[in-house]
């Protein structure tokens, strides 16, 4: 099909396909009680599927994907900052603060001697999975919580904070990892000067933009605010604020690291405003208009060559995965929170999805000798897994262990 015409029409028609699907695999998986991300997923390679066989998934069209999945990530990571609060957070960091560091250690170790010794991958992919297991997706656990009323307990307000930390931390590590992946694949004799140097040079740009980032939080945040509220329509609001969202992703993209870490950080920026937030509710349609479209293109790119290993290596992953949940949050938790909280703690972290499969979908994009498809596969299986896994077991659970509200 070489018409523009025609290829503008086709470009559409499956876009807007995609749309109305991932409203019915909403409304579905609700019902089902099923995480809509698997849905999306499995679209996404049902699509790249029929493509085999009908060859419609032509360069233009997956442009038009790869831009909407981009858009996606950035919606995605944005809510992610624009919920984390930081003062509250760093606040609460004392009780938090080993559960995550627990969980981030036992995870990635566990992660990286399994893809690398027991599943022989190469040292770049192992350190990737790693990274990617850290994160957590813990609004698929949220609504077990929420639907038995105990996410205003102790337990639940410490299972939020130590997601939220576990996903600003997973984003970081990925922004490290990947400014030092040419690095480890070129290796050389000079290879730790180099490395020191990368690393050293990659914190010095970060902390700039975290510094230009706090700088606007101070002094250029409220400024915004106070000129938009002269907007009437709240939709405009929101259009101005994630405008600005888009544009510190951008400038994060074209220092070197990527539009998912200036995202977040877009997000924590207006996190510090009340009113700033109020604009959530307006981003709700946007947000769930394009974040289908990440879901979707990481089913797109999974090579179905690569489906057979990938099953056979999510397997494994899944298992480390699970336990590395389990342990690494489940054992800090026993002690602060006795054997009901680890177990209701270490349970709600084990789900992967968003954060996880940002860094692999990031890392895919920098090629197959950092994330293989068969890791890409296997990834997205223990996304899938992971995700439906976690809600039928904390339903009994929080049956067994009913918290309450705190009333402090």
């Amino acid at each position: 099909m070489t018409d523009p015409g025609q290829v503008d029409a086709l470009m559409m028609s499956l876009v807007g396909a995609a749309v109305v699907a991932a409203v019915l695999i909403n409304a579905l998986s609700g019902r089902l009680g099923v995480p809509a991300l698997v849905g999306f997923l499995l679209l996404g390679v049902l699509l790249r599927l029929a493509d085999s066989h009908w060859q419609f998934l032509s360069e233009p069209v997956m442009t038009a994907f790869r831009f909407m999945a981009n858009l996606g990530v950035v919606a995605l990571l944005f809510k992610v900052g624009l919920e984390s609060h930081p003062r509250a957070l760093a606040a609460k960091l004392p009780s938090a603060s080993l559960i995550w560091i627990g969980g981030v250690f036992v995870s990635a170790a566990m992660g990286f001697f399994a893809s690398h010794y027991w599943l022989s991958l190469a040292l770049v992919p192992s350190l990737v999975i790693a990274v990617a297991l850290t994160a957590t997706s813990v609004g698929v656990s949220v609504a077990a919580w929420e639907e038995k009323g105990a996410l205003a307990s102790d337990k639940g307000a410490l299972l939020v904070d130590v997601a939220e930390l576990d996903d600003i931390s997973g984003i970081a590590l990925m922004a490290l990892l990947f400014a030092l992946v040419p690095v480890l694949l070129n290796g050389g004799g000079a290879f730790w000067p180099t490395l020191g140097g990368t690393a050293a040079w990659f914190l010095a740009k970060f902390s700039l933009f975290i510094l230009f980032c706090l700088l606007f939080a101070r002094y250029g945040e409220a400024r915004l605010t106070r000129l938009t509220a002269q907007l009437r329509d709240p939709p405009e609001r929101m259009l101005v604020v994630l405008g600005i969202g888009l544009l510190i992703a951008a400038l994060a993209g074209s220092l070197g690291f990527s539009l998912a870490i200036g995202a977040l950080f877009a997000g924590l920026v207006f996190s510090n405003d009340p009113e700033a937030v109020k604009t959530e509710k307006s981003f709700q349609d946007l947000y769930a208009f394009v974040t289908p479209f990440f879901f979707i293109s990481i089913g797109l790119h999974i090579d179905p060559a690569s489906l057979g290993s990938g099953l056979g290596m999510g397997s494994a992953l899944v298992a480390v995965a699970i336990l590395g949940k389990l342990i690494g949050h489940g054992l800090p938790a026993w002690w602060i929170s006795g054997a009901s909280g680890a177990v209701l703690i270490g349970i709600s972290m084990v789900p992967r999805a968003e954060i996880t499969m940002i860094i692999m979908h990031q890392g895919q994009q920098l090629g197959p000798e950092v994330v293989p498809d068969s890791a890409y596969s296997a990834m997205v299986v223990v996304s899938m897994m992971t995700c439906l896994l976690a809600p039928m077991a904390l339903h009994p659970l929080l049956n067994h262990w009913p918290q309450r509200e705190d009333k402090s």
